[in-house]
């Protein structure tokens, strides 16, 4: 559901198979102190970051700055 979101919104993304990668496994883990997905992260322009988990689309259209 996220990616077909972000896809419609035609919003550029880097999609991580944790289940099939290790090293994003424990990255997503570091940052987020667990194991759920989706787990989005996004860097905004002051390089802060905007974690989300699970799919939220008010949180995402706000963090995207998206209509």
């Amino acid at each position: 559901m996220e990616k077909a979101f972000l896809d419609e919104k035609r919003v550029k993304y880097e999609n991580i198979s944790v289940d099939q990668d290790e090293k994003g496994l424990q990255e997503m883990f570091s940052l987020s102190g667990q194991m759920g997905v989706p787990f989005t992260v996004i860097t905004k322009d002051d390089g802060t970051l905007e974690k989300i988990l699970g799919f939220d689309k008010a949180k995402l259209t706000q963090a995207l700055g998206l209509q």
